[in-house]
């Protein structure tokens, strides 16, 4: 049996500069023993892999180091340091909840927060998983945990910060740690490759870092892996063999065939691949992934978002140009509604080939839709003149045979003459329209139908608008005509009394005053009545307030407190109805 060590103990960091992908934890635990602003309690959280005890390790290892560097890191050499190293240290407690979770192992580490530390300043408890202590443990650790004695302090770790208790979160400083990006992993590898003598392909690595999913030990884990399956020499093939990943190639060879509308070289593709071992929806979702990456290379802004190395994104690169935004965009749709439907198709392969023929007939479903709506706008365009529709409602029906030149019918023959008149009749009458050959238009559906449905109300809009014309007087006669259905009779003066004019698609209306702009404003039907009664569905409406009435100077308050009759008649004077609901009701102010 060797000695061998796995990559996440043997490269496990021991200082905080060694710390991959949480800079901001570091930094604040650093700036705080500087600053000596140090808490007594703290919860680090976030998933599973990425730091959260390493730090804390680190962090007690800085509490209790006799030779602390000028950069707040351990030193490494003194007594402190080598006792934790060898796990014989009796100022740092380390504690799994998973498996001391009641209330008796929180009570015997009360016990142990009473004694003072022997060597060193601190008695550090590092209690890791701490979500996994039942609730009576959790209970029994608060009193300690709020108000525990100047030398101790508390680091807990766990995965699930929803399941700790509110009144032990109150009690913490908390530091959120997040997933390690994949340049950072690959960097660390590329790092241990280094130490180790081990080539490695870069494009391998992004593959083992994209594994790992944001966590250092899992990436350590298939790291060591792979070098168990390959040795020292890590290719791009071995990785994905060994892991049972999908080559980039398949993907780029589907969207070259797709592009080029070769259906049936997608479907030996696709079977390869099903030959692989592959499973058609983790295909299906792989293939939406390099959708959307061909799509993210479109903008040279969005090139950033693409975790791979320098040659995969050259080849994204080169095929995004040959691709269209309207394909990529309808394949993902198609990916999409693929997987939703996927776990309740019975034939699951034929629900994948049907997807993949749809994709292999984008471009020419957009060309025919584009194709249809031009000729049905061409026909719209050319209508029928009158006199050619007069003519053909005035042409006289040909004219029939005598009855007497017609040949005399045979003596066995029987002459229904019934049916003599209504063949007549029938041959005057319009022609039976001709049933559809197969070389007509065909009938769209589905995404053709939605597509010219959208093409023709385009084109319908702009004949539209190129048809009607506005002038001064039909405008006013629609304002004057939806004013007089107004039922508020102050509403509808403000209204008759505008000042109203156009400019292309806008109508510029000028008011007397706020309440009558504000009034307008809140008039949700007004728009809508002047867009059918002027025939102009994109008609703007424009509101203003006259500039000489707004800005003319308020009326100066009296000094004196007003009576009711003159606050009556200062009403009255800035609304004139007020007069006529006085003379309908017989009001008087009181005096």
């Amino acid at each position: 049996m060797s000695n061998f060590i796995v990559s996440a103990r043997k490269y496990r960091p021991n200082r905080f500069e060694d710390v991959v992908g949480q800079e901001h934890v570091s930094q604040t635990l650093k700036n705080a023993l500087q600053n000596d602003h140090l808490a007594h309690a703290f919860l680090f959280c976030g998933p599973r892999g990425v730091g959260k005890t390493t730090c804390a390790r680190i962090l007690a290892k800085v509490l209790n180091c006799q030779n602390v560097t000028d950069n707040h890191e351990p030193c490494g050499e003194c007594d402190s340091c080598q006792s934790f190293e060898a796990n014989a240290s009796f100022n740092i407690t380390e504690l799994d909840a998973a498996s001391n979770n009641s209330v008796e192992h929180i009570r015997a580490l009360i016990e142990q927060v009473r004694f003072q530390p022997q060597q060193g300043k601190y008695k550090v408890f590092i209690i890791d998983e701490v979500h996994m202590l039942s609730q009576q443990a959790f209970n029994a650790f608060l009193k300690t945990l709020e108000e525990p004695p100047s030398y101790a302090i508390f680091i807990l770790a766990t995965t699930e910060k929803h399941k700790i208790i509110p009144t032990i979160l109150s009690r913490c400083q908390i530091f959120d740690f997040r997933r390690i990006q994949v340049q950072d992993i690959v960097q660390h590898l590329r790092g241990i490759c280094e130490q180790e003598s081990i080539n490695a392909e870069e494009d391998a690595l992004h593959i083992i870092g994209q594994k790992a999913d944001g966590a250092l030990r899992d990436a350590l884990s298939i790291f060591d892996r792979i070098v168990s399956f390959s040795g020292n020499s890590i290719s791009y093939d071995d990785v994905i063999t060994n892991l049972n990943v999908l080559d980039y190639d398949y993907y780029f060879q589907l969207v070259d065939a797709m592009l080029m509308e070769d259906s049936s070289q997608v479907m030996l593709t696709f079977d390869d691949i099903l030959k692989k071992g592959f499973d058609p929806d983790i295909f299906i979702n792989g293939l939406a992934e390099h959708l959307r990456n061909l799509l993210v290379c479109k903008d040279a802004a969005t090139i950033q978002l693409l975790d791979l190395s320098e040659g995969l994104k050259e080849r994204y690169l080169k095929q995004a140009k040959l691709a269209p935004s309207s394909f990529l965009l309808t394949a993902l749709n198609l990916c999409n509604d693929c997987d939703i439907n996927y776990k309740l198709a019975r034939n699951k392969r034929l629900h994948v080939e049907m997807t993949l023929i749809k994709m292999s007939h984008i471009k020419r479903a957009f060309q025919l839709s584009r194709d249809t709506a031009s000729t049905n706008l061409q026909e719209k365009k050319t209508p029928v003149p009158n006199e050619v529709a007069k003519s053909s409602e005035a042409a006289p029906s040909p004219v029939p045979k005598k009855q007497e030149e017609l040949p005399p019918p045979a003596p066995s023959e029987q002459v229904d003459t019934q049916n003599v008149e209504n063949t007549s009749t029938a041959s005057n009458a319009s022609p039976i329209p001709r049933k559809q050959s197969k070389h007509d238009t065909p009938k769209l559906t589905g995404l053709e139908a939605t597509i010219l449905k959208e093409l023709k109300a385009e084109a319908a809009q702009k004949q539209i608008d190129e048809s009607v014309e506005l002038t001064e007087e039909r405008v006013r006669e629609a304002w004057n005509a939806y004013a007089k259905t107004v039922d508020l009779a102050s509403y509808r003066s403000f209204l008759l009394k505008s000042i109203v004019g156009f400019e292309e698609d806008a109508i510029k209306v000028i008011v007397s005053s706020e309440l009558a702009l504000s009034n307008i404003q809140q008039d949700g039907a007004i728009l809508d009545e002047l867009r059918k009664k002027l025939k102009v569905p994109r008609l703007v409406l424009n509101v203003k307030v006259d500039e000489n009435k707004k800005s003319a100077p308020p009326p100066e308050r009296p000094k004196h407190l007003m009576t009711a009759k003159e606050k009556y008649l200062a009403m009255r004077d800035t609304n004139p109805l007020l007069q006529e609901m006085q003379r309908r009701f017989d009001l008087r102010p009181d005096e």
